[in-house]
């Protein structure tokens, strides 16, 4: 398939996990990518790699306002125009409510909910000016259920799908859509330091949270970053135009909300 032949696709935290797998999946089907990530080194890796595709590599803290929109600028100055977003950067913290830090809790909401929101409204002018976009938000099936330890990360990935339902009623008429891709248990590097943190924890042994967490799942096994990004693709391209301020699981049946 190429459905983004000439299309131009932001992704920041492109530099690695899922965002480089959204990478590799937007350019094998001929768009143009702008790898956005707080780490130019990876970011340029991902961009030298992604083949016969243009692509560019982009220094962006999602965190920063001025820092989005300049990203944004430098596409626009490259490119003239940005067909598709995906918000995908994030940070995880967990912790109980009474050992966790204000500095972690701010982390994760500045990263997580407020750097979506800043991608967003960075964005937004340039698609409504087109008449045409897609936004795609990385956010968890944390945002439609809790466990204990994960105050920050279900408040900011909740916030997200929120962020998301307006950003849809607002840019709709713009013939701009905005949905939320709600990830479940995947083989992460994110996935993985959450094994080795609980494993240590527990004094089990390397990789045993993350079999538990599969064999939990009624797939009995988790996802992949290749999974995940084919779900993004598809929100992104014109087959799902008329879907909108939607907030789709890819859990393999875990919640099943």
């Amino acid at each position: 398939m190429q459905r983004f032949v000439d299309k131009v696709v932001v992704i920041t935290g492109g530099g690695k996990g899922i965002g480089k797998a959204c990478v590799e999946r937007f350019a094998s089907e001929g768009a143009r990518v702008a790898v956005l990530d707080i780490s130019m080194a990876d970011a340029q890796s991902v961009s030298d790699s992604a083949g016969e595709a243009e692509s560019m590599a982009v220094f962006c803290n999602v965190a920063d306002h001025e820092c989005v929109h300049d990203s944004i600028r430098q596409v626009i100055q490259r490119w003239g125009r940005v067909d598709v977003l995906v918000a995908n950067a994030g940070v995880y913290r967990g912790a109980p409510l009474t050992d966790d830090h204000l500095k972690e809790w701010q982390l994760v909401l500045d990263v997580d909910l407020t750097g979506t929101y800043l991608s967003c409204h960075a964005v937004a002018p340039v698609m409504m000016a087109q008449n045409s976009g897609s936004i795609v938000v990385m956010s968890s099936m944390a945002g439609k259920t809790s466990w204990s330890g994960t105050a920050s990360y279900s408040a900011a990935k909740t916030g997200g799908i929120g962020l998301v339902r307006s950003v849809a009623q607002e840019l709709g008429p713009y013939n701009v859509n905005c949905n939320a891709v709600c990830l479940g248990h995947a083989d992460t590097e994110m996935m993985r330091a959450v094994d080795a943190r609980v494993c240590a924890e527990k004094g089990w042994e390397p990789g045993s949270y993350m079999h538990e967490l599969a064999d939990s799942n009624p797939m009995k096994r988790l996802g992949t970053i290749e999974e995940t990004a084919a779900l993004v693709a598809f929100l992104a391209s014109d087959e799902a135009r008329y879907i909108n301020g939607q907030a789709i699981e890819i859990d393999g049946g875990r919640i099943m909300s």
